[in-house]
């Protein structure tokens, strides 16, 4: 099997039976798609998986974005029974209630489960994109969306739903199309990313490239960076979770005698067997070059970019009313970040809710933590409804 047709199999690999593709007709129906930060990309490919029925005069849409490792597989389908990233969520009777809801999940552009990304083929040179794949932006996965919607006849949303990654996506849709979104939640989000959380990407980014596997991102789909993913995928793990929780789950609890490495310095407490087997987990599905370009993606977004201050930006957000929730135990969107969201919105004559949890889940709360986040979220819904 040549390079090229591995990159694309790997990359249909990863999706599921319930996942749809939109070819997007480009910017102005060009066909091409300008980026953001320069350059510009050709025959564009959004994935997306969809829940409900649309009604008659399209008004109960809700675009849902995923953070940096989902695909587009956020809840299950007759099409795929397995469960999604966000199965408690979104459903039949569950707080985005796909009998009331329209709901699609969008993956990011330059994630490697089926949208265009650094692993899809350049149609200008027949060859992987690789590291010529143009710098990417929150921007962008926005834009992406919104052309994917408007080519299924979609015009206007009755939400935009995202969480990390894709807080940050929902935040850019709101203020870039403002006339076309009437409510908005932004999970563990933030309009620019703090030095720390910078730092943490950083680390992983170099982790990554110093691997010579990574082979300046000219690697073989089949031969990825595989140590190097690891290793930051690991470090990433650790900065999802809070300290508390590694507490309360692990202690110092030991692997048993026939799960210790044989190796010297090998594992030995419980804490490290999760954060391998975890890692080696992730980096069976995901691209070395999706993962930098994500990451960088999120640390170059800044609110203020459009409006000259992160106040001015935020008060393109037209939105009828805004939830905004953060978690007390997030270190990498600390919950002052949300609480700058919500003041900023809300300067701007707009209502605001600003939810502060208190779960011992950190960063990935709204992934695990149901009790809490269920009741904000159904009771939030149910209100754009009346």
């Amino acid at each position: 099997m040549s390079t090229n047709a591995s990159a694309v199999n790997q990359s249909i690999a990863r999706t599921t039976a319930a996942t749809r593709f939109v070819t997007l007709r480009g910017d102005y129906g060009t066909g091409d798609f300008v980026m953001h930060r320069g350059g510009v990309l050709k025959e564009v490919v959004v994935a997306y998986e969809s829940w409900g029925a649309l009604s008659s005069n399209h008004d109960n849409v809700v675009l849902v974005f995923g953070g940096l490792s989902p695909s587009a597989h956020a809840c299950s389908s007759n099409e795929d029974p397995s469960n999604g990233w966000w199965e408690y969520m979104i459903g039949p009777g569950k707080p985005i209630d796909t009998d009331r809801f329209y709901v699609i999940c969008v993956n990011s552009l330059g994630s490697c489960f089926g949208s265009t990304n650094p692993s899809s083929i350049n149609p200008e040179t027949n060859e992987v994109y690789g590291l010529d794949f143009p710098d990417l932006s929150i921007e962008d996965i926005a834009k992406s969306a919104h052309h994917a919607l408007m080519d299924l006849g979609i015009d206007h949303l009755h939400a935009v739903v995202g969480s990390s990654m894709g807080g940050m996506s929902s935040l850019a849709y709101a203020l870039m199309y403002p006339d076309e979104v009437d409510h908005l939640v932004t999970i563990s989000a933030a309009t620019r990313a703090l030095p720390f959380t910078i730092a943490v990407r950083s680390l992983q980014r170099e982790i990554i490239r110093c691997d010579p596997g990574f082979k300046k991102g000219r690697y073989n789909p089949q031969e990825e960076p595989t140590c190097g993913m690891v290793l930051a995928r690991k470090l990433g793990l650790m900065s999802y979770r809070a300290a508390e929780e590694w507490h309360q789950r692990f202690n110092r609890a030991r692997v048993p005698p026939e799960r210790k490495s044989n190796e010297r310095f090998g594992i030995e407490f419980e804490v490290e067997s999760y954060l391998d087997y975890n890692a080696r987990k992730f980096v069976k599905t995901f691209d070395a070059n999706s993962y930098i370009y994500l990451s960088r993606a999120m640390d170059l977004f800044d609110v203020a970019e459009h409006g000259g201050s992160v106040n001015a930006g935020l008060a393109k957000i037209q939105t009828k009313t805004t939830l905004v929730i953060g978690v007390e135990t997030d270190i990498l969107f600390p919950v002052q970040q949300q609480q700058e969201i919500a003041d900023g919105i809300s300067r701007s004559g707009r209502s605001v809710e600003f939810v502060q949890m208190n779960s011992i889940n950190g960063h990935d709360s709204f992934l695990v933590d149901e009790e809490h986040f269920s009741p904000v979220m159904r009771k939030y819904f149910e209100s754009t409804l009346a």
